[in-house]
């Protein structure tokens, strides 16, 4: 039997007469389905979050309105957080309405960890005067202790011009202060002419520590820790601060520079007696009022800084 006779009867021997066997190419089996790419999924997901995200803190408009309101309240809180220097570069003062009578706005504010407190005048004119405030003139709004005085004789230290007469010489301090035509100017200079123009037109003038100058730090040799106290001119704008923490002139200046303050010299601080009357009629003292009774009893020469109502 030749090979392929017997290759034949190989192929049909488990064949009956009814059935038939196609020869050809077999028929591929279906490809199973791949199983899903649960991975690819999850990143297109990721990426379509991101980009909802994306447009929520972009675009305002697409936020939902209950989102909306969070997103807006925690941006408030931001901004609050970074006011302590922002804060100070919008105008100092609360719009109470310029036909107000004359009173100090007092506003409490941190800078550098250091408690602030400011006295801002109001429809008010600074003079100076020597000896006690009378508490009970209605016009007086504020009074706080401008210049030092001698341990010795109680005499003022450094030059002093009250209503166009000089009560003191001397250049003990760089720090000046004068109130000219009703015009305020806060400066440091070895001499100004500002003393001889008060003098001349009937004004004020008196000198302290230079703290800030051109709206930078002043040094001053005194290094100790007291409650420090300050009249400030921040671009035209003047107003007192104290500070109501125990600091040295270095840290109290440097907080005054960022107040956004241009021009600084201190004021009589520590226990010094001192008032101011708020937009109520509600007194403000600071300091010690067992001062107050002791300065007027005693041979020191004490001069305050007072703002009337115009």
């Amino acid at each position: 039997m030749s090979r392929l006779s017997q290759y034949a009867d190989d192929f049909f021997e488990d064949f009956n007469d009814d059935q038939i066997r196609v020869i050809g190419q077999p028929e591929k089996p279906d490809k199973p389905r791949s199983p899903m790419r649960w991975d690819v999924l999850m990143w297109i997901m990721v990426l379509i979050g991101i980009g909802y995200l994306t447009c929520l803190l972009v675009e305002p408009d697409f936020r939902p309105d209950w989102m909306k309101t969070k997103v807006e309240s925690e941006e408030t809180v931001t901004q609050a957080e970074e006011t302590n220097t922002k804060q100070q570069e919008q105008e100092i003062g609360t719009a109470v309405g310029t036909s107000t009578p004359g009173f100090m706005e007092i506003r409490d504010t941190l800078i550098n960890d250091i408690p602030l407190k400011l006295y801002i005048p109001y429809n008010a004119d600074m003079t100076l005067q020597i000896g006690e405030t009378d508490m009970q003139d209605p016009a007086i709004i504020f009074s706080a202790h401008a210049a030092d005085v001698r341990a010795d004789n109680g005499a003022i230290v450094g030059a002093f011009v009250l209503k166009g007469k000089p009560l003191s010489w001397g250049l003990s301090k760089k720090g000046f202060c004068a109130v000219i035509d009703g015009q305020v100017t806060i400066g440091m200079a070895d001499n100004s002419p500002l003393f001889e123009e008060a003098t001349e037109k009937g004004g004020y003038f008196f000198r302290q520590y230079p703290l800030v100058s051109d709206g930078a730090l002043v040094e001053n040799e005194p290094k100790g820790k007291s409650i420090r106290r300050a009249i400030c001119d921040r671009n035209g704008e003047i107003f007192m601060v104290e500070c109501l923490s125990r600091e040295s002139y270095h840290d109290f200046a440097q907080a005054l520079v960022d107040l956004h303050v241009t021009q600084a010299i201190s004021l009589v601080g520590s226990s010094a007696y001192g008032w101011a009357v708020d937009h109520e009629g509600q007194l403000h003292e600071f300091g010690l009022q067992s001062n107050r009774s002791f300065y007027r009893k005693s041979k020191y020469q004490i001069s305050h800084v007072v703002w009337r109502k115009r």
